[in-house]
């Protein structure tokens, strides 16, 4: 186990490594550059060349990400130029990327803690009004657009329910400590932020977790009906083993694996829909930056936050495949 983490760890290095050189060189090459970011496209000709060479734009494009490089390993990833025009890109993915973690942890466990066992009843009950209401509905998640039902839950929902629509947080003075302001209401014990937060991401949770609810609920049901065939259960059950008892040590616990990988997918590529759900409900997270960034051409900021959301992508992916052997005791033989 540990030599398979070592090497999984090395080969995300290289990864990271490919993507920030390809990221690097693409971003070079967008119409505009980070000149017309910085001056506009009023600038005179003498300006932009004068930039040019401060910014090392004129060396050739190896030599400026081996630069590049050897700033990204001290942590400085440049200046932003549109998302926040002089703060630093770390600094800025810091301040964000808590607000992202929160909606995308909220995101995932309504995905799971509804498609899991609904997946199962379905199976349980295939062919029957609940199955087929079930899938129909797991359709519709995956065939609406994320940023639609935003707009939906934003327009409608919040005035039924009362719930915030933007920001992460009233301004009621609460104490920061972690920058996740769930969190910090908790370790504080001030109950009201506490809430007031998670009020704030409800909705854009909702929204977001459609797709991963979807496809989460599809693959429990196929996995489940893939064991209920086996010859294990029909076994278990004519020994006269309780529905509990099958359910958990045969059905659900065989079924896991394809179920974990989804989850572990889903999780690493919610990025992609908090790109929207936080333009919709004014969330200042990365995915808000990212859309900013792209707007404004903040080449900084767009490096250093797409890298991040790569990191993320394979550890999760990783822990993914490390929890396999927990699932299933014959992985740990092979």
């Amino acid at each position: 186990m540990l030599r398979y983490t070592i090497r999984r760890l090395i080969q995300l290095v290289g990864v990271v490594l490919v993507l920030s050189l390809l990221l690097f060189a693409w971003l070079r090459a967008l119409p505009g550059g980070p000149v017309s970011a910085l001056l506009g496209e009023r600038a005179t000709p003498e300006s932009r060349e004068a930039l040019t060479k401060q910014l090392g734009l004129d060396q050739p494009i190896f030599v400026q990400y081996v630069k590049f490089l050897g700033r990204a390993l001290s942590g400085d990833f440049g200046v932003s130029t549109g998302v926040q025009p002089g703060d630093s890109a770390m600094e800025i993915f810091l301040q964000r990327f808590p607000a992202t973690i929160e909606l995308s942890f909220l995101a995932i466990v309504i995905a799971v803690a509804l498609g899991i066992p609904l997946g199962y009843l379905a199976a349980k009950r295939r062919g029957g009004w609940f199955d087929n209401l079930s899938v129909a509905g797991s359709l519709i998640g995956v065939a609406v657009p994320v940023f639609f039902l935003a707009y939906v839950l934003k327009d409608v929902l919040s005035a039924a329910l009362g719930l915030p629509t933007q920001g992460r947080q009233d301004a009621i003075g609460a104490t920061r400590v972690t920058g996740f302001f769930v969190v910090d209401g908790v370790i504080t014990q001030e109950w009201d932020a506490a809430l007031n937060a998670l009020e704030h991401l409800i909705l854009p949770a909702i929204a977001l977790s459609t797709i991963p609810f979807a496809v989460v609920f599809r693959i429990t049901r196929a996995a489940v009906l893939d064991v209920l065939n086996e010859d294990f259960v029909r076994t278990a059950e004519s020994k006269g083993l309780t529905s509990p008892v099958i359910r958990r040590r045969h059905v659900l616990r065989n079924a896991m694996l394809p179920v974990v990988t989804t989850i572990g997918l889903q999780t690493g590529a919610l990025l992609a829909g908090a790109v929207l759900t936080e333009k919709v409900f004014s969330l200042p997270g990365v995915g808000q930056a990212l859309a900013i960034g792209f707007e404004r051409r903040d080449y900084p900021v767009l490096l250093l936050l797409i890298i991040m959301a790569t990191v993320v992508y394979v550890v999760v992916n990783l822990l993914v495949d490390l929890s396999y052997a927990f699932i299933d005791p014959r992985i740990r033989t092979r």
